[in-house]
């Protein structure tokens, strides 16, 4: 945070709920801290409904940025005078921006999930197979951001066909509806479904489906290990949580808000100092 608020401070958020956990106020006044930007970041608790209004609100109040998380990312759109393609691809927005007069909604998911891969594992998409295992928001906007990257196969598998569709028809022609044995037959294999979380212990499929070589992803970040990734690990499998993902989305959403490169450096020491202070 500032070393202290005045007038001229700036002020961005995130909404959604439960939203107390969030990591995103600590990764996002790390970085105004580290640019000494007169930037202020909070989070709000939104109740389901009232995305829309949450945004008409941050209108009024002349906030700089909103971060958009569970259950808004599809409800705050009818609020917004516009969105990015890729948002608009997705029928899902996370980060709200102004434009002159104009609330923009962006979507960074799935760029943020090629950044950090990229940068932070050194892994390139481009050439790779892939199996995402859900069909939600963030399963769709991996799906499309690893297919527009140069993935060579798209596994969508999911428990209803109807939603595994949809989100194949965002990879184009290397996207294809799968089944569980398909997990098997990839090389890069992530979860994008809410099992594994604190909540919800369960594993999102059997890891004996797993292969040696393979790299397993879990956009879970809370726990930093999950069940699936404690697997991963004791098969000798790359495994990555989704600390990486979370902190490259902000990082766009970051440069989309202050013109300004976002402090990396930074925001990943205060994230993975937070969630080492939470473990037991």
């Amino acid at each position: 945070m500032p070393a202290s608020l005045t007038g001229a401070t700036r002020l961005a958020g995130v909404i959604g709920t439960p939203i107390r956990h969030s990591l995103s106020p600590i990764l996002y006044n790390a970085a105004f801290t580290a640019l000494e930007l007169d930037w202020a970041f909070v989070a709000f608790e939104v109740a389901e409904g009232e995305g829309a209004a949450a945004v008409d609100a941050a209108r009024v109040l002349g906030l700089d940025g909103l971060s958009v998380t569970m259950p808004h990312k599809e409800a705050v759109i009818p609020a917004l005078d516009r969105l990015s393609p890729t948002a608009a691809a997705l029928g899902a927005v996370n980060v709200i921006g102004r434009e002159g007069s104009e609330l923009v909604g962006h979507n960074t998911d799935g760029a943020g999930f090629v950044d950090g891969l990229h940068h932070d594992e050194g892994i390139d998409v481009s050439g790779r197979r892939f199996a995402i295992v859900g069909a939600g928001g963030a399963a769709r906007a991996v799906t499309r951001a690893v297919a527009e990257g140069g993935a060579t196969e798209v596994v969508v598998v999911n428990r209803s066909p109807e939603r595994a569709e949809a989100a194949v028809a965002l990879a184009g022609g290397v996207g294809r509806v799968g089944a569980e044995a398909d997990i098997s037959d990839v090389e890069v294999v992530v979860n994008a479904t809410p099992q594994g979380m604190a909540h919800l212990a369960a594993l999102p499929f059997d890891p004996d489906l797993l292969r040696s070589g393979q790299i397993v992803v879990d956009l879970i970040y809370h726990p930093p290990v999950t069940a699936l990734l404690a697997a991963a690990r004791g098969r000798g499998l790359t495994a990555v949580n989704g600390v990486g993902m979370l902190i490259h989305q902000a990082a766009r959403a970051f440069r989309l808000w202050t013109g300004q490169d976002a402090p990396l450096d930074a925001m990943s020491a205060a994230a993975l100092g937070a969630l080492t202070r939470e473990r037991p």
